[in-house]
């Protein structure tokens, strides 16, 4: 019973791959494994994986209405039967807007990673390629963009657009691009240089499809890991905003906004700012975790 598996191990770690397929199958296999043997890191996908299918479900998993106010529930402590982590000055169930919120904290973090991640990828891939007077504009652009503290200017723009999910979203994509455009641009140096980039030139491709074809696409997994590493701040930002009344408003369960509605009952009730920050903690760690471990995966100059 055992064979069939050994034969797909030998497969997939065949020094010798018959076809593209193999190859590409074998590349995903040795990359799992080297991500698996990071307990922390997988624990980091464990907690995530959870998030995704708790937002994914969520109102089939919130025991109660999150928007639902009952007075005479207000400030209940962790562990009734029918609260389990109590409740807020308004009688609201705090694991049920918990269970709400993180479809609208993952959705914002998502659109913003969605926004930035092409835009940084095109402008440093584009003036790292090209050169000249275009490397130069493009470059003191993102140089003046990174002059300013991100938090200090996504607060500026937050506050120029009003509240709102979308200006948020908006604010925080502006502040957040020029560090993926910096690193396509070092990527895309690295590239250029590279024996099969001279060889694809001598075959007569022409720039743009060494643009679209070779370049992009290598530069594409240094971005995406420090997306993921970025996720973690991406989601403080976010909390931020809720917190100073700039993201999304009342009555939605944005996890920020519920830690600065449980600020003033922190020392009678401290639940009700203490969990949602708690779970704020835990999902930016568990980005960290996987961050750290997609870098192993993907950098051969961390863990080879």
């Amino acid at each position: 019973m055992n064979a069939p598996p050994r034969r797909w191990k030998a497969w997939l770690l065949s020094d010798t791959p018959g076809s593209r397929k193999q190859a590409a199958l074998g590349l995903a296999y040795r990359r799992w494994r080297r991500f698996a043997g990071n307990p922390l890191s997988v624990f980091g996908l464990a907690i995530l994986t959870l998030l995704i299918v708790v937002a994914a479900l969520g109102p089939l998993l919130a025991p109660h209405d999150p928007l639902q106010q009952v007075l005479a529930d207000r400030l209940l402590p962790p562990g009734s039967a029918s609260h389990w982590l109590g409740t807020d000055q308004l009688g609201r169930d705090i694991l049920s807007r918990l269970i709400d919120g993180s479809r609208l904290t993952l959705s914002i973090a998502i659109l913003v990673v969605v926004i930035v991640v092409p835009v940084g990828l095109a402008v440093g891939s584009t003036a790292g390629f090209f050169g000249g007077w275009i490397d130069n504009v493009l470059m003191r652009v993102t140089d003046i963009a990174l002059a300013f503290p991100k938090i200090v200017l996504a607060l500026a723009f937050a506050a120029a657009l009003g509240p709102g999910v979308i200006n948020a979203v908006i604010a925080i994509s502006i502040t957040a691009w020029p560090a993926y455009a910096r690193l396509a641009r070092a990527e895309t140096l690295r590239i250029v240089q590279a024996d099969f980039m001279h060889v694809a030139r001598l075959q007569g491709a022409s720039r743009p499809r060494l643009l679209l074809r070779y370049v992009v696409p290598l530069c594409s997994s240094s971005v995406i890991v420090r997306a993921t590493l970025d996720m973690a701040g991406i989601i403080l930002t976010v909390a931020g905003l809720g917190f100073l009344g700039l993201g999304a408003q009342p009555p939605s369960p944005e996890w920020g906004f519920m830690v600065a509605s449980g600020r003033n009952v922190l020392l009678d009730a401290w639940w009700v700012a203490t969990i949602p920050g708690f779970a704020i903690l835990l999902v930016s760690l568990s980005f960290n975790l996987l961050g750290d471990g997609l870098r192993d995966v993907f950098d051969p100059r961390h863990g080879g």
